[in-house]
């Protein structure tokens, strides 16, 4: 059945090819001029080409013809084939039959054949022929009415029985009306299967839109016609044929840059009309999600495929591509300029695919790092896609600047392609950080202020680059060409690139600054009060040889509160909001009697001394807490330890 279904979805594609072929040559086929062609030769004479304007309704029905065909449900659709095999078939024995008696003709013997042997070998060559055009009609119309098809044999068997020449040529002409007419008898038991095809196909579109919806209608045929392999599958052929065309009708060999020429040129002839360049849009997609997924593949093996990522299908550069030929009117320049102007579209392509790749890559590579993994291969694949990332966008940004012009559109090239060798550049960076933490086998002091600078440091480049382009993208619109869409550009890539950069940049600023506030706010344990404490961090489970005490009476890392704090202004254990505060210089650590030890085990917190019931509340740094405060702090400590035993 698998095997099947593959077949079946290849048919489904393949089948529907030739209808967007037809459509190319039926947009690319200009009327006016073909019948200013017929006015200037010898044929205006001829009564066929008097009714242009019925051409022109021809040219108009060619068009309805290939969009049924595009939409024909798959078993209409094979049988339509099979139809057109079987004629072609007929016309082939027809083809057979008219060359046999034109050479029997030629050669003027009409004695018996088996005294001549190059009558005998026509013979048998053309009865050959014609047994194999019978067979073949009749398997394809699955039909044991082998005489339907054996019209043609006529003038052989005329032959046989020693008819003069002169007779078997009618004979002959007499077989292809025969022929004729059965064709015309078919078509015209078959006369209303195109209409009641349209009134089935017309019931089930209402029916669906009634139900569902437009979406869901346009949805379905997208689905059951596999309009982007289809494309895909059009572009290629499309493409295949030029250069076919190209090397049939050259001798030299052809040098390098021949070849560069040759392949802008050739796509850029395979991208004229609105059907082909589709074509090649959806190619472009398919071969960046190819690129893609074989980037996930290199760097995670087969367990790639069992996460599937869905924001890495290639649609992105596919729609930038459209969006820029359709801005540009690629398909309404001459090949040269339109060669030029895909070479630079290919190149934003390009870069979009590299930033999609890292975008892949980098949670990876930060993984990789952090969790410590000791695979070498893991790391040496990381590790080179990662310097590959970086050299190879600095070297297209370096061969553009070589081979264009600088304006706008190369210059957001350039920067994008720089930006992309800086966040490489950042994860790097990060990565060996993470490595050495690792060779030292003991965690680096404020390892998170270091990332945080180096990512700020990343991402403060970013800004000015994209501040630059803005910049230049204003100069060029004041003192150059003023046009809308440059401008909507200009006002896109200011609000994306540079406003939202700028406002998120400053509210990460923001949000740290609070968090060391907080934390400096905050009293020092001392060292008799972790003694006491005896327990582990809540956040990162470590043991701490330094804490801070929030006003809850709880003890973490000031690194960990740090991070913690940044995400939100809670504790982290008992969920209240941590407030910045001021205090007293001499108050950097509670006195040891005022924090309770931490008792591990529950079966002897009660051989302590009693307390009087009238000490409703104690104080601890100043800071009034009440009774259930100091049952939450003296619960803090085992659930700390239920959740580092749990971890272990």
């Amino acid at each position: 059945m698998l095997v099947k279904d593959k077949l079946e979805a290849v048919l489904n594609v393949g089948l529907r090819v030739p209808s967007i072929m037809l459509l190319e040559v039926l947009y690319r086929w200009d009327v006016s001029s073909f019948f200013q062609k017929i006015q200037r030769s010898s044929l205006n004479n001829n009564p066929l080409f008097q009714y242009k304007y019925l051409a022109l309704y021809l040219h108009y029905v060619g068009y309805i013809l290939s969009l049924v065909l595009l939409t024909l449900p798959r078993q209409h659709l094979v049988k339509l084939y099979l139809y057109v095999l079987t004629a072609l078939l007929l016309f082939a024995g027809h083809q057979v039959s008219r060359d046999y008696v034109r050479s029997e003709l030629d050669s003027g013997y009409e004695g018996p054949l088996y005294l001549e042997a190059l009558s005998m070998n026509r013979f048998s060559t053309a009865l050959i022929a014609q047994l194999v055009v019978c067979t073949l009609c009749s398997c394809v119309m699955q039909t044991k009415r082998i005489w339907l098809f054996s019209a043609h044999l006529l003038p052989l068997v005329a032959r046989l029985c020693l008819v003069p020449l002169e007779t078997i040529v009618f004979i002959n002409r007499f077989a292809m009306i025969f022929t004729g007419l059965e064709v015309i008898y078919f078509l015209a038991s078959n006369l209303l299967v195109p209409y009641n095809l349209a009134k089935t196909a017309y019931r089930e579109l209402v029916q669906v839109v009634e139900v569902y919806g437009l979406l869901a209608l346009g949805m379905s045929l997208w689905n059951q016609l596999v309009l982007p392999v289809l494309f895909m599958c059009f572009w290629l052929v499309l493409f295949a044929l030029q250069i076919y065309t190209y090397f049939s009708s050259r001798d030299k060999p052809t040098s390098r840059e021949r070849l560069l020429f040759l392949f802008l040129t050739s796509i850029a002839e395979c991208c004229s009309t609105p059907y082909s360049l589709l074509g090649l849009v959806f190619t472009v997609s398919f071969v960046a999600l190819g690129v893609l997924t074989l980037c996930k593949f290199y760097l995670q093996g087969y367990r790639a495929f069992m996460n599937d990522n869905t924001m890495h299908r290639g649609m992105t550069e596919g729609i930038t591509l459209l969006i820029l030929a359709v801005q540009t009117g690629l398909i309404e320049l001459q090949v040269i300029h339109r060669a030029f102007l895909l070479s630079i579209i290919l190149f934003i392509v390009v870069a979009s695919i590299l930033q999609s790749m890292l975008e892949i890559a980098d949670p990876i590579v930060l993984a990789l790092g952090a969790s410590r993994d000791k695979s070498l291969w893991k790391h040496f694949r990381a590790v080179s896609l990662c310097l590959f990332l970086l050299v190879f966008p600095a070297y297209m940004a370096y061969m553009i600047c070589q081979f264009f012009h600088m304006d706008f559109w190369l210059l957001i090239i350039i920067s994008s392609s720089i930006l992309t060798s800086l966040q490489v550049l950042g994860t790097l960076l990060i990565y060996i950080l993470f490595m050495v933490e690792e060779v030292r086998k003991e965690p680096v002091q404020n390892m998170d202020d270091v990332i945080y600078y180096v990512n700020g440091t990343y991402r403060l480049l970013e800004f000015l680059v994209a501040l630059v382009v803005v910049a230049y993208g204003v100069s060029e619109t004041v003192f150059g060409e003023w046009t809308v869409m440059g401008s909507t550009i200009i006002f896109i890539h200011s609000y994306y690139n540079v406003w939202l950069r700028a406002q998120l940049g400053w509210q990460s600023f923001l949000m740290r600054r609070d968090a060391v506030n907080k934390i400096k706010s905050l009293p020092t344990a001392s060292d008799l009060q972790l003694e006491q404490y005896n327990d582990i961090c809540a956040i990162c489970y470590q043991d701490m040889k330094s804490a801070v005490i929030t006003p809850c009476s709880h003890f973490f890392h000031a690194g960990c509160l740090k991070k913690w704090l940044y995400v939100q202004e809670t504790c982290p254990l008992c969920h209240k909001q941590l407030k910045s505060q001021s205090q007293p210089a001499n108050a950097t650590a509670a006195p040891a009697q005022d924090i309770l030890p931490a008792n591990p085990n529950p079966a002897e917190a009660g051989q302590g001394e009693p307390v009087a019931e009238e000490n409703k509340t104690m104080t601890q740094n100043g800071v009034p807490v009440e009774e259930s405060q100091l049952e939450l702090q003296q619960s803090a400590s085992p659930c700390s330890k239920d959740y580092s035993s749990s971890s272990g």
